[in-house]
């Protein structure tokens, strides 16, 4: 059986979707594991039941305002009774998103989504990368994490870019780099429940 790992996300325009679709392919990428991908703009049962049988669960969203958007939002609200009887508890969880301005003050966006996981009983995983490109004089555009974030994956889209020119290759790479990482420790994890199970 399969690790399964649920990437939930909202896009407004088609660049997070780009970004969530990144995340997923860098889960997939590990052997053993089988991504999902579901858009949280349908509150429907498939996706309370993929969440459910997920071992873990990518949270993305634009940032919108400088905090996640109205409808990621609503989505969030919309797992209260999933808080109600800790459904969620012990899963892993992780977070990206997207914004048309180089800061946009996404790390408020993914601090809110590291709350929403705190609330419901999840381990969050960070990135886990040094920061690039401007961190020194020898960075470069093309670095993975080249926004120097450190809770979650961050990418920019220009606000007249289409999402097949946004995000930047060097953003999807890092969310594929997140999407691995995460991957990698719900394998590690399940397999110490095995363990400790017998």
């Amino acid at each position: 059986m399969s690790t399964r790992v649920a990437i939930a996300y909202h896009s407004g325009y088609g660049h997070t979707a780009r970004q969530a679709q990144a995340v997923a392919s860098g889960a997939a990428s590990v052997p053993g594991v089988s991504a999902a991908l579901c858009d949280v703009a349908v509150l429907d049962a498939p996706l309370w039941e993929t969440l459910a049988d997920a071992e873990a669960i990518i949270f993305g969203t634009p940032t919108h305002m400088g905090s996640q958007s109205a409808v990621f939002q609503a989505f969030a609200e919309a797992s209260g009774p999933v808080w109600a009887r800790q459904g969620w508890r012990d899963k892993l969880a992780a977070g990206f998103t997207t914004s048309a301005g180089v800061s946009g003050d996404k790390l408020n966006t993914l601090s809110s989504l590291a709350v929403f996981a705190a609330q419901h009983g999840m381990h969050w995983v960070s990135l886990g990368l040094a920061p690039g490109w401007l961190y020194s004089s020898t960075g470069d555009v093309e670095d993975l994490n080249r926004l120097g974030g450190f809770l979650g994956a961050m990418a920019q889209a220009p606000s007249d870019a289409g999402p097949a020119e946004a995000p930047a290759g060097a953003d999807l790479r890092t969310a594929e780099h997140l999407g691995r990482r995460v991957a990698q420790v719900a394998v590690q994890l399940r397999h110490g429940r095995l363990v400790g199970a017998a």
